[in-house]
Order: structure tokens, then sequence, then C-alpha cells
């Protein structure tokens, strides 16, 4: 028997999985991906490349005494061969598995997407065609400047096409651009970072990011041990966009309702409605973001705490979790929103903080240091979760800590472990900047969507000195 290789159209696929189908509903998502990356080291590209990949996810759901089940299973590269055993396996998934607790009725009534059936978009090495002669020009300068320049640059474009029994068509194209910097001085005790998002590259300047790491070195010049204690710090919108992300992530509805969460209300409910911070601080995220654009349904490739797989489809709109310091809402699907009275609000792929600030960060360190030593941070790495109840993290500075004192940066400092939680953050901040774009560092792989102003916090817990680059 001869079997068939030839690669179909991604909706294609789509429609003949959804043909193949004999149970009783059927989710079917096709998700076609094509990335283009550079490398570089000491100042010179060592590595660049192109991939392209396709998955398909099939979810069937099957209808019971008890309840409906449901069955996922998804593969990469499936040829016209391999869509039928795809399609039985996901079948027996579900007929072995109990009665899902969040089962709701497959989502209907979406309209169709009018690109349904077009090709799926793409990037490649073109996609650095201004990019990378600017990189290369920056290279010049670090040389003649006596630092070396490190870092990666990657674009992706995924294609998401997703089909149901219930008769959804919709389809959403989704490019993500990070770049990552570093600076080091020859010996390499000196190190800098700066990181950007972008959708295309056409907004990223390289000459403008060595110049910023270029002043951090030199600020780091004169070198000032400090002890551990509480700091009047000045977040940068990347530190604040690793702390918010960790926070979004963990403002589970049903968690909070459980009582298990930072948002649990004591003697029970959650604390919806409760005022967060004094700051008009405001928490929000919106597919059509200009310049942060993301799915504008639910694509579920399994359930989870705050997903599922039968929400897929469902709009998602306009959410302000926080609105000028008051928590607003939580991360729901159909199911966990029924369980706890709480509106439906599906988490969406962009984070925004505004605080109607118009300050830029330069202008927010003129005003940092005059009753006492400030601390200007780069970024912060190896977050980590130490008491979900308060939402207390830890973790790391890195690449850069600098002295802030009569507002100039007079030095840089040792790097600490930090002790602190996102919440009570928003309501020990003292000011916040204009908001703008950013990459967080530490979940730059996971989140890049995200746009935040610089944030000062006047005692910011440096629990203790770490020996951190």
């Amino acid at each position: 028997m001869t079997r068939t290789t030839r690669t179909t159209a991604p909706h294609e696929t789509v429609e003949r999985a959804l043909e193949l189908s004999r149970a009783d509903g059927c989710v079917v998502i096709a998700d076609e991906e094509s990335s283009a990356n550079l490398r570089w080291a000491g100042n010179a590209l060592t590595t660049n490349g192109e991939t392209r990949g396709r998955t398909l996810t099939v979810i069937a759901t099957v209808d019971g005494r008890e309840g409906t089940a449901s069955g996922v299973v998804s593969r990469a590269a499936v040829t016209a061969d391999d869509l039928e055993p795809l399609v039985r396996a996901a079948e027996a998934a579900a007929r072995e598995s109990g009665p899902a607790e969040d089962a709701r009725p497959l989502v209907e009534g979406v309209p169709q997407s009018a690109d349904f059936t077009a090709p799926p978009a793409e990037t490649s090495s073109d996609v650095f065609a201004a990019f990378a002669p600017a990189l290369g020009e920056s290279f010049a300068r670090a040389r003649a400047g006596g630092r070396q320049l490190y870092g990666f640059a990657n674009h992706m474009v995924t294609s998401t096409y997703l089909g149901t029994s219930t008769g959804l068509r919709l389809r959403h194209d989704q490019p993500t651009g990070t770049l990552e910097l570093n600076a080091k001085s020859p010996d390499r005790t000196k190190s800098a970072w700066a990181g950007r998002s972008t959708r295309d590259f056409a907004d990223v300047d390289p000459a403008e990011l060595d110049a910023e790491l270029a002043q951090r070195l030199a600020w780091a010049e004169r070198t000032v041990e400090l002890p551990a204690g509480r700091y009047d710090t000045l977040l940068p919108p990347s530190a604040v966009a690793d702390l918010l992300v960790y926070m979004f992530w963990s403002a589970s509805g049903r968690d909070a309702h459980d009582g298990r969460t930072v948002f649990s209300k004591p003697g029970g409910g959650t604390r919806v409605g409760e005022k967060l911070a004094g700051l008009p601080l405001t928490l929000r995220s919106d597919p059509a973001e200009p310049g942060l654009e993301s799915a504008p349904f639910v694509v579920a490739h399994a359930s989870g705490n705050d997903w599922s797989v039968f929400d897929n489809g469902l709009p998602v709109g306009p959410t302000e979790w926080v609105r000028e310091g008051t928590l607003q809402h939580l991360l729901t699907n159909r199911f966990t929103g029924g369980l706890t009275g709480l509106p439906v609000t599906p988490e969406a792929d962009n984070l925004v903080l505004d605080g109607g600030g118009t300050k830029s960060l330069d202008e927010m360190v003129a005003d940092l240091g005059h009753e006492g030593p400030g601390l200007l941070l780069t970024c912060l790495w190896y977050i980590r979760e130490v008491d979900p109840a308060t939402l207390l993290l830890t973790g790391l500075t890195r690449d850069g800590v600098y002295l802030v004192e009569n507002g100039e940066v007079t030095g840089a400092v040792n790097n600490f472990r930090f002790n602190e939680s996102p919440v009570d953050l928003l309501g020990r901040a003292a000011e916040a900047g204009a908001t703008e774009r950013t990459l967080p560092r530490e979940w730059g792989d996971w989140f890049t969507r995200a746009a935040m102003p610089p944030v000062r916090i006047p005692d910011f817990n440096m629990s203790s000195v770490s020996q951190g680059v």
C-alpha cells in the first residue's frame, strides 16, 4: 500500500478531519508555524536559520449517561494518511475518559473568518533585511567603544485554523518577534541587557539599543557595595512586566473562589471589587491593542484550570483586570464562571498597565535619590513563587543595578535577591511613568505582548546580596 505524503492546505486538513469524525462533537486546530532567527557573539554573526512546522490537534467529545467526555490528541507533521488514525485516537481517548467537569456545548454562532481558506502567513530571513545591516553597524561601534555584543533575534509567525462540528471556521495569524541584546566589557566583568518585543522588526533600532547599553557599561565603571535592605527603587518596564505577568497567570477565578490564592477573600469568595492600589493603575488586555494584537477567540489545545477545550472559538474581548486600582475580573472559562458566579473572562495573550503617568524612565531617575540612595534596576530573573496565599515571589536582579544619588546615576552596585508580592507592590507603588511596549526578561519565551510603565517602589525589599552577574 502506498503511503500518501502530500501536504494539504491547513483549511482542507481541518475540513477533512471534521468529515472523518464519528464523535458527538469535534474541534480541529491546525497550527502552521514558520520562524527565522539570527544569533551573534563577540560583535559577529554566528548562526542564522529558518524553520517550518505543522501541528494538528483533534478534540473529540462523546456524550454519555453520566456526562460528556473529551479526548485530545496532537501530532506534528500530519499527512493525509495520518488524519483518520489521529481522529480515531481522539475518539478513543474520549471514550476511555470519564465525564469532563468542564463540559459545555461547543461554541456556535461565531462569524466565520473571511480568510479561513487563505494560505498560512509565513516569515523568512527577509524580515531582517533592514535590521541585520543596522546590527552590523552596531558591531563596528561596539568594537570601537571597547565592548562586545551578544544576542539573539527571533521571528515567528503562527497561522491558526480552528474548525468545529458546530460550524465555526476561524483563523488568526500571530507574528511574534523578540530581540535580546547583551553588551559586555572585554574582561566580562560588566554586563548590560536590553530586550524588545516586535511584530516585524521594522520598529527595532540596534543603534539605539547599543547606545543604551554603552551608557550602562559606563555607569558600571564605578562600583559600590550595598547591603541588603529596603531601597527606593525604580523598576523599568521589563521588570514590571515580569512581575505582573506572573500575577496575571495566578489570577485564577476558581483558585481564588476555593480560598487558595492572594485573590481569595478571607471567609469565602474572591477579592473582586477590592481596592488593590492607591495609584489609578489599570491592568487590562485587549486582542485589538495596537502593536500587541492577539487572537480574538479562545484557542485551547487542552483543558486546564482556567481554560477549556469546550470553549474553543469563544470570543475574547477587552477586559480590565484592575481598573484604577480596583480588582475587576479574574480568569474564568464558562465552567469556572458558572462555578464561581464570576463573569466569563478568558485569558488574552497581551497585558497592558496604564497609570496615567507621562514621565520617561530617565525623568523618573532625575527625581530619585534626593532623600537617600535610590536604585535603578535593569531586569529580574529566576523568579519563583514562595507563598501562593500572598503571591510572594523571590528572584534575582541581573545585568546591572545602579545607584542613583540626587537624581543622577553614580555607579553600579552588587546584585540582590528580592522577596516581594506583585499585589503588595501595586499597593505600595509611589509613581508610575509613561506606558511603553516591553519584553519581559524572565517570561519572554512564553509571554511577549506587554506594555508597562516604569514604576517607583519606595521600599523594595532586597532581602540578601547575590553574587550573580
